[in-house]
This record gives structure tokens, C-alpha cells and sequence, in this order.
């Protein structure tokens, strides 16, 4: 499932799409790829930690998708989906 997104996902963000409306899932998969084309464009996750300036939260109206950027692999890492619908 996982190369059919923008970004590799975590068992549970995997988990959590399979849950989701389908316009959720296609506002998800718009989202991911943003956010692949420049993921400095999202906040950090945690703003004052200097460390983890690479996991950010791409937040977009109910729906938020916290990520890693995997530098070496030049990838995104989705680490959890959140869904407030």
C-alpha cells in the first residue's frame, strides 16, 4: 500500500487511512504530496525542540499528518494520521 502514497506510512498511520471517509483519504494523499515537494513548508512537530526539526505536522483543516523527513532517502516517513470528522 505504502508506494501508492507520496510517503512511506507507519503500520498505524496505515491502519488509520483504512478508517477514513474518502475525501479524508484524497485531502490525505494532497497533503502528502505538498509536503513531499518541500517539507520545511509545515511546522515543526514541536517548535522548541532544536533536535527534531525533522518531524513536522502537515495540518489541514480536520486533518493532521505528523512525519519524519528521512534525509538519506530523500522520503517522508508518516508516523501517525489524525482525523477529527
Amino acid at each position: 500500500m505504502s508506494s501508492l502514497w507520496p510517503a512511506r506510512l507507519s503500520p498505524q498511520a496505515a491502519k488509520t487511512i483504512t478508517e477514513l471517509p474518502p475525501h479524508a483519504v484524497e485531502m490525505l494523499r494532497d497533503v502528502l504530496d505538498i509536503a513531499g515537494r518541500d517539507p520545511w513548508t509545515w511546522p515543526p512537530m514541536d517548535a522548541g525542540d532544536l533536535e527534531g526539526e525533522d518531524v513536522r505536522a502537515a495540518a489541514v483543516g480536520q486533518l493532521t499528518a505528523v512525519y519524519w523527513i528521512n534525509r538519506s532517502a530523500g522520503r517522508l516517513y508518516v508516523v501517525s494520521v489524525v482525523w477529527i470528522g
